[in-house]
């Protein structure tokens, strides 16, 4: 029996060579019709046997037959009337009539096949720096607008070779309606500049063996890639990294290290087997990995960590570059300190003339910069920490399609924010902390820039409590729209409600430096019972003053000076403690006004930070007084921690009427204060902080369990970046015999803050049932 079927698909469908695979399996089958590109996804019309059509669902949907990149998040069949006189199935043009919901691709790491033919000297595009296919290459990163066809992409400037074209429409070929395809002939180009903007080099071959041999030279070269410019020096050079250092005014954090396979990664970090996965993924992520000891690397790449952050080359041009003699580079973003990546040639060659000593340009514009991913393994698996290239912007899909446009405006610090359209959640790559004001203007470009691609008018705007956060008065000063106020923690918990697809209510675990309470406190370690629809505060960090505010995320002798005054209470004195504090903070006078000034509480805020406890221990232990950078301490403090030792100090559950339950360590603190008197390692004092913390969570998890009979935990919160912390309460919790969900789609810091902004406003303004199956 002949009959016709309508096949709508969304999901990762576009951009990936979906409609190519359509078309020969249809073909394969004998079946007519037709497929073409929507608004919503893919479309297919299938005319046939019955038995034909339903061997073409099976094989398009098992996977064995999609393509590497593809992925189909529904797929819906309806019967319709049949095509008198249709022979053949064919690909129609995009169809871009109504309100767009379909996902752009996000850029992916050159594949196998093309650095192949990049090395086969016989081929078309032998040594090309742009070569690519409809299963690698830009994507997100050159697109202007939807549907993701050539003349909505940055490629459109450059007119295909008769060669190019041919393969661009041979649905046989692996370049079919590949967007970014093209040759030497017709395609980008590249050129070597000095900091003035004068030629060096413009010929391939010698852009790229005088750009290798000024970076061998110890020369810092800025290199333009995908999302956009680098700062590239030999990471064996500690002379060339120190001058990095200087020039792009970055004095202690980690540079990314880049090398051209897993076993050169292997000579200076520990590859296992899930790393080498994310390693070698279409994302091609930057992965933390446990340091080598001894190695060559320069010790300015990464000091006071345990770990470095190594992605493998991702755009052919790094290829050619390695090929010449390149053992390690340092591949830090293209900008100065903490300003928005530079995507333009003449935005690098004006902001890093003082920085770079030669630029590798090519003439491809780059639409949309897009800082590198950033991954790590817990339990095995890759969880992001900074999720951009590679990721954004594939969508997250909520149960409810919101009959709403949303716009969540993030937190100010790793800032990402959030489009919500039907049942997709469209969350920003990375953008920064908005104190800057390069950052900030960005980031406004930024929301206009993805609202535009995809259509999204703002009817409702989720922001934070925070009345100081600049995301929330961007939110606020929006006109003609609902604002929907998410308390900061409980859009944690609500990012891991949605992206692991769990209605709630759950036990919700948060650990974080700041989030602005409801009770006007700043909130840090909570225990909270929430869905999407509400939250409660069941139980938090006892409070301490912070004196300062800000100021204190900072200066570790704030958190110390008051942690132990609280520890210790009448019985605490400056000269009894002159030992321990004046390793924190030399100045005698100085600790003095700080003591005074908690004890009068001027200028002093009540706080339950976790990420302050991670400070105060840190300082406490001589490992460093000052955050130069979010999260410097605790990561010092993490990567001294020994990693045989099972015990833990003591603390304290607090059970008062008509309050929550109060977590108190200040016999923890009174303990690890002995400790150090008796001289015992840093190494074992860090991991019994880290595990007084896990069980201290098991504890309050415990006892939200018996008071309410939930079963499952969902953590989120920067803190749980500390790999040791998040491992160790995972075992805790699961021997236990507790569900545990934590983020891993999008990061547990405050880059998944928009997302859970986003999942709240849609429950809350209401929505119809996902079509999702």
């Amino acid at each position: 029996m002949t009959k016709r079927q309508r096949v709508s698909i969304t999901g990762r469908v576009q951009g990936v060579g979906f409609r190519p695979a359509v078309y020969r399996i249809a073909r394969s089958l004998g079946l007519s019709g037709v497929v073409y590109n929507d608004t919503k996804g893919v479309t297919i019309e299938l005319q046939g046997g019955e038995k034909e059509i339903a061997e073409f669902l099976a094989r398009i949907q098992s996977g064995t037959d999609r393509p590497p990149l593809a992925e189909i998040k529904s797929c819906r069949v309806a019967d319709i009337a049949l095509v008198e006189a249709e022979e053949q199935f064919t690909i129609r043009p995009s169809d871009s009539r109504g309100r767009p919901l379909s996902q752009v691709t996000a850029d992916m790491a050159v594949c196998r096949d093309c650095l192949a033919e990049m090395a086969d000297k016989e081929d078309l595009r032998y040594g090309y720096p742009f070569i690519n296919c409809t299963n690698c290459g830009p994507r997100y990163s050159i697109v202007r607008n939807i549907p993701y066809d050539r003349p909505n992409t940055t490629m459109a400037v450059f007119g295909m070779c008769d060669k190019c074209a041919g393969q661009y429409t041979d649905v046989a070929d692996r370049r079919f309606h590949a967007q970014p395809v093209a040759c030497a002939a017709c395609g980008p180009k590249i050129q070597l500049l000095d900091n003035e903007g004068k030629t060096i080099a413009a010929r391939t071959e010698q852009v790229i063996a005088q750009a290798a041999r000024l970076l061998r030279a110890g020369k810092i070269v800025a290199i333009k890639g995908i999302g956009g410019f680098h700062l590239a020096v030999d990471a064996l050079n500690e002379e060339a990294v120190r001058r990095l250092r200087e020039r792009k005014r970055r004095d202690h954090k980690p540079f990314a290290l880049m090398a051209d396979s897993i076993e050169k990664i292997g000579k200076y970090a520990i590859v296992d087997e899930p790393a080498e996965r994310a390693l070698r993924s279409p994302q091609s992520p930057i992965v933390l990995l446990p340091q080598r000891a001894g190695g060559p690397i320069a010790p300015s790449v990464a000091e006071g960590v345990n770990t470095y952050g190594f992605m493998l080359c991702y755009a052919p041009l790094h290829y050619l570059l390695f090929a010449r003699d390149i053992e390690v580079l340092v591949m830090t973003s293209g900008n100065v300190s903490d300003e928005p990546l530079i995507c333009t040639n003449e935005a690098a060659l004006e902001r890093l003339a003082d920085v770079a000593d030669a630029f590798l340009t090519h003439d491809r514009q780059i639409h949309r910069q897009v800082d590198d991913s950033i991954v790590h393994l817990v339990e095995n698996e890759p969880v992001l920490l900074r999720r951009a290239r590679g990721y954004v912007p594939t969508p997250i899909f909520a149960e409810l399609s919101c009959r709403h446009d949303i716009f969540a405006a993030g937190a100010d610090l790793k800032n990402t924010f959030c489009l919500a359209k039907q049942n997709q959640l469209i969350c920003s790559e990375h953008i920064g902390d908005l104190e800057d004001a390069e950052v900030y203007h960005h980031y406004i470009a930024s929301v206009a820039h993805l609202g535009k691609l995809f259509e999204v008018r703002p009817e409702v705007v989720a922001c934070d409590l925070h009345p100081a956060y600049l995301s929330t008065g961007y939110a606020l000063s929006m006109p003609d729209v609902r604002i929907v106020r998410v308390q900061h923690h409980w859009a944690h918990v609500a990012s891991v409600l949605v992206e692991h697809e769990l209605k709630g209510p759950v036990i919700g675990l948060v650990c974080d430096g700041t989030g602005y309470g409801t009770d006007g406190a700043i909130w840090g370690c909570e225990c909270l019972i929430a869905s999407l629809q509400e939250f409660e505060r069941f139980g938090h960090l006892a409070y301490y003053q912070l004196a300062g505010a800000d100021k204190a995320s900072k200066e570790a002798v704030r958190p110390a000076l008051s942690l132990l005054k609280k520890a210790y209470g009448d019985g605490f004195s400056l000269r009894e403690f002159d030992w321990l504090l004046r390793r924190i903070e030399p100045d005698a006078g100085r600790l003095r006004a700080l003591s005074e000034q908690l004890e009068k509480g001027v200028n002093c805020v009540e706080t339950s930070s976790l990420g302050r406890v991670f400070d105060a221990v840190a300082a406490m232990l001589d490992l460093g007084g000052y955050n130069h950078f979010d999260a410097q301490l605790p990561m010092i403090l993490e990567a001294v921690a020994a990693g045989d030792i099972e015990q833990n100090y003591d603390f304290e559950l607090v059970n008062r009427a008509g309050q929550p339950l109060q977590l108190d360590l200040s016999v923890m603190f009174r303990q690890l204060v002995a400790d150090l008197h008796k001289g015992q390692d840093a190494g074992v004092i860090s991991a019994k902080f880290h595990n007084t913390l896990a069980a201290a969570l098991l504890a309050m998890a415990k006892a939200a369990r018996e008071s309410t009979k939930l079963n499952e935990v969902a953590f989120s919160g920067g803190v749980f970046c500390n790999r040791y912390l998040a491992n160790h309460l995972i075992k805790l919790l699961k021997k236990a015999d507790f569900s545990v969900s934590f983020n891993r789609d999008v990061p547990s810091n405050d880059g998944g803050i928009s997302l859970g902004q986003a999942a709240v406003a849609v429950r809350l303004v209401g929505g119809e049932p996902s079509l999702l199956p």
